[in-house]
């Protein structure tokens, strides 16, 4: 029961800090950009990307012709010469300023990572200071797993990645550290 209740409690201030970030200082934007023309964009979307929803990289080579020394040569030259990008696309759309399932599954996600967090911190049987520099050491494992391959093989903007560190880690040790108090006051509650 102490680390489910460490699990809310984390997954909680989580969500709130990730409210503050997000729209009082903005660490969710670092890197995005506006386009120069986005009517251009969009109106020629539907035409090269088709109906079907998904991740897109352009200039892209597909996997079937690797093995063709021409195509692989051909793709390089047009990669060298082309812009990049790295697009997530819908096409049928999506209003992204009614953000009720988003809010929701980003709670269900935080408190789900906060209850596996608060799991290890329990098993642990560690002080205060230990209990947090594990949520910084599980900030830095899953920084350094998933936002660094992106920044490397999908060119994710460096801003918006060592934003996305400062985000995490700042929210990290603010729940860690109350998810450390909770479990730590449990369990001296349990020894007296």
């Amino acid at each position: 029961m102490r680390v489910l209740v460490a699990g809310l409690i984390g997954g909680i201030l989580m969500f709130l800090w990730g409210v503050v970030a997000h729209m009082a200082l903005g660490l969710g934007n670092v890197g995005l950009k506006q386009p120069a023309s986005e009517s251009v964009v969009l109106s020629t979307l539907h035409e090269g990307l088709g109906d079907k929803a998904g991740v897109y990289i352009l200039p892209s080579l597909d996997p079937k012709k690797m093995g063709d020394a021409a195509e692989v040569i051909a793709y390089q030259q047009q990669a060298i010469r082309s812009p990049y990008a790295w697009v997530v696309y819908m096409p049928q759309g999506d209003d992204m300023t009614r953000m009720g399932p988003q809010i929701g599954r980003q709670w269900a996600s935080d408190t789900l990572s906060a209850l596996a967090l608060a799991f290890v911190m329990g098993l642990a049987g560690l002080g205060f200071r230990r209990r947090l520099a594990l949520a910084a050491v599980a900030v830095a494992f899953a920084w350094l797993s998933s936002m660094v391959p992106y920044w490397n093989w999908y060119r994710f903007p460096l801003d918006f990645t060592w934003a996305a560190l400062i985000e995490q880690l700042i929210g990290w040790l603010i729940a860690g550290a109350a998810m450390a108090w909770w479990l730590g006051r449990s369990e001296r509650k349990l020894a007296s």
